[in-house]
């Protein structure tokens, strides 16, 4: 029997072995693509569609291919990611990143928008917080508005006299 259970656990490492070498062997070029596609959504078509490089569908656009082949180019070299980036910047312009960088003056496009919402927010509540705390306005000479069972007296008299 133990020679039985010897030879079944030599075969289960044998086949996991098998399959790790299969599945490195069919995973093997899936980091460049993985790469590719992280680099290429970075990136904008500069044909001014306003659109991320992968997902440029505009019909006949000479630069989105080109800037495909340049990048499977570039991924496949290797290296770093910010300096292929950096190349893109330097051939196409700043508008070529999706994203504005986090440092120097980029910043500033990162934090803004989030500034003039809370600034606008805050205009907004001070302005509902007079409105609501201002005084009822002064009546002519001192007269005082009528109220309670006063106002009840001169809303049945005005009945009275509107009746056909």
């Amino acid at each position: 029997m133990r020679i039985f259970s010897t030879s079944l656990v030599n075969s289960r490492k044998w086949m996991q072995a098998t399959l790790l070498l299969l599945a490195s062997v069919l995973f093997l070029g899936v980091g460049d693509d993985a790469r590719f596609q992280s680099l290429g959504h970075k990136l904008m078509c500069v044909c001014g569609c306003n659109q991320i490089l992968l997902e440029c569908n505009h019909v006949g656009c000479s630069y989105s291919e080109r800037m495909r082949g340049e990048l499977a180019e570039t991924v496949d070299k290797g290296g770093n990611d910010d300096l292929m980036l950096q190349v893109f910047v330097q051939k196409y312009g700043p508008t070529v990143i999706a994203a504005p960088t986090t440092t120097g003056f980029n910043m500033v496009a990162w934090i803004m928008p989030f500034v003039v919402l809370l600034a606008g927010t805050g205009l907004v509540v001070w302005v509902v917080r007079t409105w609501k705390n201002r005084p009822a306005p002064a009546m002519a000479m001192g007269v005082q508005p009528a109220q309670g069972s006063d106002l009840e007296k001169f809303r049945e008299q005005a009945r009275s006299e509107t009746e056909l």
